[in-house]
């Protein structure tokens, strides 16, 4: 799901938000009126009185919206096709500010699937990950969205997601997509 475009929206209850970028959480009041400027991976950027804020998918409805679909794992479903799952949900992470998932914009350095110890039939995974720059204020929301999804996962019991400034990212981690996306070719 992907809209760039100003879709007019009111806040039907107080809704849980982040302020970006500085990261703040902070809540809407119901009645507030504003815009969706993105609507990626399950969650939304809205402007409202001039500031961008990003509603999480659990508060979909606060803005008339429907949360994700739970994610399915086949039963007897192997760390590959874990591991496979966990790819395509770190693709459901954007930047509020950036059309391009943290895959696709090279913020994933490494992620692994692992058992879960003394949890039988559970699994770890362990994501090493940056940021566009290191003072970005998004930075421990972007980490708290990538351990929330991961977490989603069935059988996933824990996803360790830690923040990594070495090798510094530039735009030459980004993939061919992402470049052409953001005209950084």
């Amino acid at each position: 799901m992907y809209s760039r475009s100003s879709e007019p929206v009111r806040f039907e209850r107080d809704c849980a938000a982040v302020l970006v970028p500085q990261g703040e959480a902070v809540t809407l009041p119901a009645g507030s009126v504003g815009y969706i400027t993105q609507a990626l991976g399950g969650s939304w950027t809205v402007i409202v009185e001039g500031n961008l804020f990003r509603i999480a998918g659990a508060d979909a409805d606060a803005i008339g919206k429907k949360a994700p679909m739970p994610i399915e794992l086949p039963a007897g479903a192997t760390d590959e096709d874990v591991e496979k799952l966990v790819w395509k949900q770190l693709r459901t992470c954007f930047d509020p500010e950036i059309p391009i998932n943290v895959v696709d914009l090279g913020l994933v350095y490494e992620a692994s699937v692992r058992p879960h110890e003394g949890q039988s039939g559970q699994r770890r995974v362990e994501v090493r990950m940056t940021l566009t720059a290191p003072g970005c204020g998004m930075g421990e929301i972007l980490v708290d969205d990538v351990r929330s999804k991961l977490e989603l996962i069935p059988t996933v019991a824990e996803a360790d997601v830690e923040l990594v400034f070495d090798p510094p990212w530039n735009r030459t981690m980004m993939s061919e997509a992402a470049r052409l996306e953001t005209g950084m070719l």
